[in-house]
């Protein structure tokens, strides 16, 4: 297929480029650069023999979109465009909803113009809000704590709309939780332009003295050591998890929710403890006030995606945090 991929120079989507690569597909990413670099599509193509087309444009701008689309013939796009930190959601809601609910409105416009109805949707497990019960199922009840996941929550409605009036389109909406890791080669992995809002890049960056410390956001939660509790995924999982849904919405027609997860949660010092001990890395920390919109415990039921698609996590932490340390002490800068 010849797949158009937003987002796909960025963390999550450069894993993804590189597996479709991998798996025979012709590949054109959509990218504005605003939190990823070129460099990770360069070190993509040396790993996969062969490379994705670049064209550097804004998810938000109809008209660039259209221009991705004409002269290729696209059977179907993957869509990871957009802003992804709760914290930073709560000071700049406006960017969020702009890119994030008004991106992929151009997005499904323009795909509507140019007759390809057959999508992968990035979503998250911010959807499921501070949840009831876990680990939580596709059917738990839905809400948000934050402004990102309200952005998610109404993307993930304006899908179901699409699906709905139009039997063209065939859409999976894929609720991952806490990617972390990075390829095993070491040669991508996670870049955050600024000082990472997630978990496992800030603890990187503690870990190659670019930070002085982590800051652990709250230790009196309902859990086992009080720290929050996540369902961490290895980003190779979960490209994989991509792949999986692609090829089933071609099959199958409609609208198709899964969750990404391994199904076990671990918490924030877990995490930690799992570094250290992977790596050898001492990570000095400190307990700060909880942020807003974070939840103490949530982690997935992921058997859905197992038995609809035949994939399941099969990364453990231990490799995740060898990964994650791979790629940020063989590149402490990041991409150059």
């Amino acid at each position: 297929m010849h797949v158009l991929v937003t987002g796909g120079a960025g963390y999550l989507g450069s894993h993804t480029v590189l597996d479709l690569l991998e798996d025979g597909h012709v590949v054109t990413v959509v990218d504005d650069l605003s939190n990823s670099s070129p460099l990770s599509l360069e070190r993509v193509a040396e790993l996969a023999g062969r490379g994705a087309e670049l064209l550097v444009a804004d998810v938000t701008d109809a008209a660039a979109l259209d221009a991705a689309f004409d002269g290729r013939e696209v059977d179907a796009v993957v869509h990871f465009a957009g802003l992804k930190a709760v914290g930073e959601s709560w000071e700049r809601p406006l960017d969020y909803w702009r890119v994030n609910v008004g991106g992929t409105l151009t997005l499904v416009e323009a795909m509507t113009r140019h007759g390809v109805f057959d999508l992968v949707f990035s979503s998250s497990a911010t959807v499921y809000g501070d949840p009831e019960a876990v680990p939580v199922t596709e059917a738990s009840p839905t809400g948000s704590t934050n402004p990102y996941g309200r952005t998610k929550l109404v993307v993930e409605h304006l899908l179901e709309d699409l699906a709905v009036g139009d039997d063209r389109w065939s859409i999976a909406r894929l609720r991952y939780f806490n990617p972390v890791g990075a390829h095993p080669s070491g040669h991508i992995g996670e870049a955050p332009q600024d000082t990472p809002n997630n978990l496992m890049p800030y603890v990187t960056q503690v870990a190659v003295r670019h930070l002085p410390y982590l800051r652990v956001f709250g230790n009196d939660y309902p859990t086992p050591d009080g720290t929050g509790v996540r369902d961490y995924i290895h980003v190779e999982d979960l490209a994989e998890g991509h792949l999986a849904a692609l090829a089933k919405i071609g099959e199958a027609r409609g609208l198709h929710t899964w969750n990404l997860g391994t199904g076990s949660g671990t918490s924030v010092l877990e995490l930690v403890g799992a570094f250290e001990s992977a790596t050898g890395a001492e990570i000095p920390y400190a307990v700060v006030d909880r942020r807003p919109g974070d939840v103490a415990a949530i982690w997935a039921d992921p058997a859905a995606a197992e038995r609809d698609l035949g994939w399941r996590a099969t990364r453990s932490v231990e490799e995740m945090c060898a990964d994650a340390w791979r790629w940020q002490s063989q590149n402490p800068d990041g991409y150059p």
